[in-house]
C-alpha cells in the first residue's frame, strides 16, 4: 500500500534544477508530485514517477546521488480540515509523521497527500480501520492516464 519515492541531492546553484529537469525530459519522465527542501549547499528533491526503478538508475547513470523510499499515498477531499481526520488518527496510534506534500489529482474536488511516517504498515493499518485506503503504486500510476 505505498509508492515509490525518489529522493535525490541537487546542489543549490542556478541552474541545477534546470539540469536535472533536462534529464528527466530527455529520457521521457514525467513527475507525478515534486517537492524540494533545501540546505545551504544542497537541494533534496522529492518527486513520484511512473517508473521509480527506471528513473533512479537513469538518475544514477546521470551522477545524481538518489535513494527510492515507501511513501504513503492519500486521495482526500479537497476542502478545509480534510487532512486534519488523517493526522488525527496518525496521532492517536503514535505515528509520526516526518514530512508531507499534496498535489491536486485530475479527480474534481480531490487531493493528494504524499506522506513519509515513521511505520507504514502501522499507518496503513490505522488508516484503513477508518476507512482511509492509501493508494498502492499501480493504483496511483492510473490516477493520471
Amino acid at each position: 500500500m505505498t509508492v515509490k519515492q525518489i529522493s535525490a541531492f541537487v546542489e543549490n546553484k542556478p541552474g541545477q534544477l534546470a539540469e536535472f529537469t533536462k534529464v528527466l525530459e530527455k529520457n521521457q519522465i514525467d513527475m507525478r508530485a515534486l517537492s524540494i527542501a533545501e540546505t545551504e549547499d544542497f537541494g533534496i528533491l522529492r518527486m513520484i514517477v511512473d517508473d521509480s526503478y527506471n528513473t533512479a538508475r537513469i538518475l544514477k547513470e546521470a551522477g545524481y546521488v538518489c535513494s527510492l523510499t515507501p511513501v504513503l499515498a492519500i486521495e482526500l477531499s479537497d476542502e478545509p480540515g480534510a487532512l486534519v481526520k488523517i493526522l488525527a488518527i496518525l496521532g492517536d496510534k503514535g505515528i509520526n509523521l516526518e514530512y508531507t506534500y499534496a498535489f491536486l489529482s485530475r479527480k474534481k474536488d480531490k487531493a493528494m497527500m504524499i506522506l513519509r511516517v515513521t511505520d507504514n504498515d502501522a499507518a496503513v493499518k490505522a488508516l484503513c480501520e477508518n476507512g482511509i485506503t492509501p493508494i498502492c503504486q499501480d493504483e496511483f500510476s492510473e490516477l493520471f492516464d
